[in-house]
């Protein structure tokens, strides 16, 4: 395994207790980094603390629909750790499947701030304190739905599209300074996710990887750790696929 340098940086990874989030919680303990964790679901947390068990790896109960709740809680790891160097916008919802003209109001609103707003939010808070360090990595976890659109599934691949329009947005407002903003738009990969979805709507999603497999969380963990390293220091405002051959541009 490559082992990319995240000695004494310091890391926000949303979500990050369990999927995506914990895969890329392992692998950047495993590089050195000190990690925070953020989520909402505390026995998720506990397993994660449990199985991760490492000194480097901390927690907080934080609602990322909270602008508030997330600019405390960012502040509270400034004063302790003096800088905040990587943040990991994973904290998401797939929402249910069902057509356009069905899709309830409040579930859309619900999946849009949960996947998009909630995103926004964490950058415009976290920004400053990386401007003001002259560093940071910051890595959005969107989705190959968000390239494609799935049907069944607005509300999810127009939060992801969105994702997508942002990071572009914001690397290319700090290209000339020492951040990286970046997405990944991976395939489905079997997590608790799945447990949102109808049987129907994963064999759609399988149907369309000519890989004929689902993503390991693991190979997403290391792309986004070395988008979160010193090494990448060009690639910016950019959008990476780990779609099994699924993604067409």
């Amino acid at each position: 395994m490559i082992k990319f340098d995240l000695n004494n940086r310091v890391a926000v990874v949303t979500g990050g207790a369990q999927g995506f989030g914990l895969a890329i919680t392992q692998r950047f303990i495993e590089a050195g980094a000190k990690v925070i964790i953020w989520d909402i679901d505390e026995v998720a947390i506990k397993e994660a603390i449990d199985k991760v068990n490492s000194q480097n790896l901390s927690f907080k109960v934080v609602d990322v629909n909270n602008f508030e709740n997330i600019k405390t809680s960012l502040l509270e790891i400034e004063n302790i750790h003096k800088k905040i160097d990587i943040f990991i916008n994973n904290a998401g919802i797939t929402g249910i499947n069902t057509t356009v003209t069905e899709y309830p109001l409040d579930e859309w609103k619900k999946v849009i701030n949960l996947n998009l707003n909630s995103v926004f939010y964490c950058c415009k808070a976290v920004v400053p304190i990386m401007i003001k360090n002259n560093y940071g990595r910051i890595v959005n976890i969107a989705s190959i739905a968000g390239k494609e659109g799935n049907p069944n599934a607005s509300a999810y691949s127009t939060s992801k599209a969105g994702v997508i329009g942002l990071t572009k947005s914001l690397g290319k407002e700090l290209a000339q300074k020492n951040i990286a903003v970046n997405c990944v738009t991976p395939a489905a990969a079997k997590t608790r996710i799945f447990d949102q979805m109808t049987e129907e709507h994963i064999n759609y999603m399988l149907s369309k990887i000519p890989r004929n497999k689902f993503a390991k969380v693991e190979e997403l963990a290391s792309l986004v750790t070395w988008l979160s390293s010193e090494e990448n220091s060009f690639s910016t405002a950019a959008v990476f696929d780990l779609s099994g051959g699924r993604a067409t541009y």
